[in-house]
Order: structure tokens, then C-alpha cells, then sequence
């Protein structure tokens, strides 16, 4: 039996994919509502296939509970944020998880800890955890997950996974579980290697979106369309420069770069000038709609909209959105926090200000700062109205009214 620990993005689908595909599985969350909306039947976020997935899962006898299991391997998939102040990582939340799965854990079980950390994070933090209660039968993995939100079903069943270990036979065993469903190639390292792969795969990614972001600035103050820019060098056959946007979210690409900066403040000079770009992309967001705003007249914030809140298009997944980002700082520039907001995805109350309908969205509005491009309105600037478009993510078109960055 495995008991998955966490039931959120990463663990409730990790969780339901094991049990789907024969494993036996119990999933442990802290939170009590969480649990007792999964007992009840119900998922707990929107995923492509995911609603599927649960019933699959279910009926072949996956568990959920606020309990800790006795069982022989357990998978960690619990929040690794970071010190705003020093960057490094908070491995509270690991740390206490390990903490309790030890407090029931037999000897011999092997912990895999799925959660994305900083190099060296299980040396420092974790294998004290198991020293300090003399558990030292217990043996450490690291299978950080590889899966985005709106194709975390596809891409479970297909990426390549790397599993970090200390021998290989417990790199075996973690292999051989995730083989269950793992249609990708399961690559085996030590378990330093697999934390530090994890982190650079999505620094990767951040940087290549600064470079982006960063020739968007650079075009807009001298007149020039970053996008046919863009548009033409990636017609040379060795690039393959990405779209610029209104800045990243997301829990991994927004913040494990973040775990370098802190580790090796003086080495990750490339990695902290991109996280500062990327986070400066918002600002240039309520820059660029003052701009727009000025050119249409329009003074008054309550008749500026923003379309979007989550971090990217067709999820509800909203950690650490650009629209949350711009909206902490919206008092400096154009709107003093009034601004209408609207997510068809997101139907929670997030923010101020916040409505669930397009038509109540759209009523009185002379603009709309357009922060995802969601399915609904891809293509169809129609979708808005006779507004003024700011289309921070080019999913529109082209218009007399339509403004890109």
C-alpha cells in the first residue's frame, strides 16, 4: 500500500492515478473539508479527465483521510514555498510531513519525497528529521512530479520521470512503483542529481520567458512589434524564441528559481536578473494600460476591467497569477484596486471586486486589460464587446481597439 501525503495539484491526481492503475492507495491531507469533499465524491479543482480519473480510482478502492498510514511506502507531495527575504527554500512543510510519517512508518519503508526542493534540501533538513528519531531503517527517495495544470492526466501517463536514491535497489523500487502508470522512461540517480534536475528544468523555462518578456520592454520604448521580431527570427533554423506575457505564475516556473538565487546568491546572477524580470512584467502590464487609457480618455478605473485570474489558460489554479501580482500593486497606478475582475474558470471569490458572469463583467466598461487567454475568448475579440483591448497575451487578433504590449 502506498499513502500518499498531500492532495492537492500533485498529490490528489498522483494519488488517483496509482489506485487507477492497481495500486493500493490512501491519501492523507491536513485539511478536513478537503478530505470530506473527496469521501463525498466530489474533486476539489477542474483538470481535463481528472473527474474521470476519481471515479476510476474509487472503484478500484482509493482512500482519502486525515489519518497517517502504517504501510510500506509513502510519496510526499506537500507546498515547498520560499523566504521572500532570502530566497532559499521553507522546508517546513516537508519536514513535518516526514515528521508524522515517521511517527507510524514501519521499518524499512521507503519515503519519496515528490515535492519540488532546493539541491542538497533532503541532506540538510530531511535526513536529520530521521537521525533526531533514530530511524535510520528508513529509506529516502526524491521523484519530483513533472506535470503542468490543464493536461496533468496526459501527462502523468506520458513524461519521462527522474527518481533520486540512495542505492539501487530502493531506485528500483521507487521505479518500479511508478511503472505502474508511467508510460515515459524512468530515469534512476542519486537523489542530489534528481533535486537539482528538477529545479534547473524549470529555471530553464523562466529564463527563456525573460528573454521574451524582456525584448517586449525593449521594443515598446523604441516603436518596434516585438512580435513579428519574434516572428521572423524564429524562422532561423537554431531559434526559438517563446511569447512575451503580462509575467509567470504557477507554482514552480514563479518560484523554484527562486531556490538557486537563495542557495548561490553569488553565482545565480542570470537566474535572479530573469525572476526580476518576470516579476516586473505586471507593473509593465498597468503601465501599458495607463498608456491605453490615456489615447482613449478614459479616467475613471471602475470602466477598466481585467479578464483572467488564473496563471494560465482553461485551469483555476490562481497561485501566484500575474493578475494577483498586478492587482497587490494596482493602488500606485491606474485603478486604486476598483478594477472589475473575471475568471469563467474560477468561480471562488479571489479578489475584490470580483464577478462570474461575462455580462455583469462587461457592463459599463470602456476597457479591458485581457490577462489569459482562455478558450472562450481566443480568437474572439467579439467575445468583449465594443470595448478597447490591452491583449498582454496576443490571443485576440488584430483591431483598431485591440493593444498588445
Amino acid at each position: 500500500m502506498i499513502n500518499v501525503i498531500g492532495l492537492g495539484y500533485i498529490g490528489l491526481p498522483t494519488a488517483l492515478m496509482f489506485a487507477a492503475h492497481g495500486v493500493e492507495v490512501v491519501g492523507t491531507d491536513c485539511d478536513a473539508e478537503l478530505v470530506a469533499t473527496l469521501n463525498a465524491g466530489g474533486t476539489t479543482f477542474k483538470e481535463e479527465g481528472l473527474d474521470e480519473l476519481f471515479g476510476r480510482a474509487v472503484a478500484a478502492g482509493a482512500r482519502f483521510t486525515t489519518e497517517y498510514q502504517e504501510c510500506g511506502a509513502y510519496i510526499v507531495s506537500v507546498p515547498t514555498p520560499y523566504d521572500k527575504a532570502t530566497k532559499r527554500i521553507d522546508p517546513s512543510y516537508v519536514v513535518d510531513a516526514v515528521g508524522s510519517v515517521l511517527d507510524v512508518a514501519p521499518e524499512g519503508a521507503v519515503v519519496v519525497i515528490e515535492s519540488t526542493v532546493s539541491p542538497g534540501t533532503i541532506d540538510r533538513y530531511v535526513r536529520p528529521a530521521l537521525a533526531e528519531r533514530g530511524r535510520g531503517d528508513v529509506k529516502l527517495a526524491h521523484a519530483p512530479e513533472r506535470i503542468i495544470p490543464g493536461d496533468m492526466v496526459g501527462e502523468l501517463l506520458r513524461n519521462n520521470r527522474t527518481v533520486g536514491a540512495d542505492d539501487p535497489e530502493t531506485g528500483g523500487l521507487v521505479k518500479s512503483l511508478y511503472s505502474s502508470f508511467c508510460q515515459g522512461e524512468i530515469a534512476v540517480t542519486d537523489i542530489r542529481t534528481a533535486e537539482m534536475t528538477k529545479v534547473v528544468e524549470n529555471t530553464f523555462r523562466d529564463v527563456n520567458i525573460a528573454f521574451a518578456n524582456e525584448l517586449a520592454k525593449i521594443c515598446r520604448s523604441d516603436g518596434m512589434d516585438v512580435r513579428e521580431i519574434i516572428r521572423i527570427a524564429n524562422k532561423h533554423p537554431r531559434v526559438n524564441i517563446l511569447s512575451p506575457g503580462p509575467g509567470v505564475g504557477g507554482h514552480c516556473i514563479s518560484v523554484d528559481p527562486w531556490f538557486l538565487v537563495g542557495d548561490y546568491p553569488g553565482l545565480a546572477r542570470l537566474v535572479r536578473n530573469a525572476r526580476e524580470t518576470n516579476d516586473s512584467m505586471p507593473e509593465f502590464v498597468l503601465a501599458r494600460a495607463s498608456e491605453v487609457m490615456r489615447e482613449h480618455g478614459i479616467s475613471d478605473p471602475a470602466k477598466v476591467g481585467i479578464y483572467g485570474l488564473s496563471y494560465k489558460e482553461d485551469v483555476d489554479d490562481v497561485r501566484e497569477s500575474p493578475t494577483l501580482q498586478m492587482l497587490e500593486s494596482m493602488g500606485r497606478h491606474i485603478c486604486g484596486g476598483a478594477c472589475r475582475v473575471y475568471d469563467p474558470w474560477v468561480e471562488r471569490d479571489v479578489v475584490p471586486n470580483q464577478v462570474h458572469s461575462m455580462e455583469e463583467f462587461l457592463e459599463g466598461l470602456e476597457m479591458v486589460v485581457v490577462m489569459v487567454g482562455h478558450s472562450e475568448v481566443k480568437g474572439r475579440p467579439g467575445a468583449f464587446g465594443d470595448v478597447v483591448l490591452l491583449d498582454t497575451r496576443d490571443v485576440l487578433g488584430s483591431g483598431d481597439k485591440i493593444y498588445k504590449l
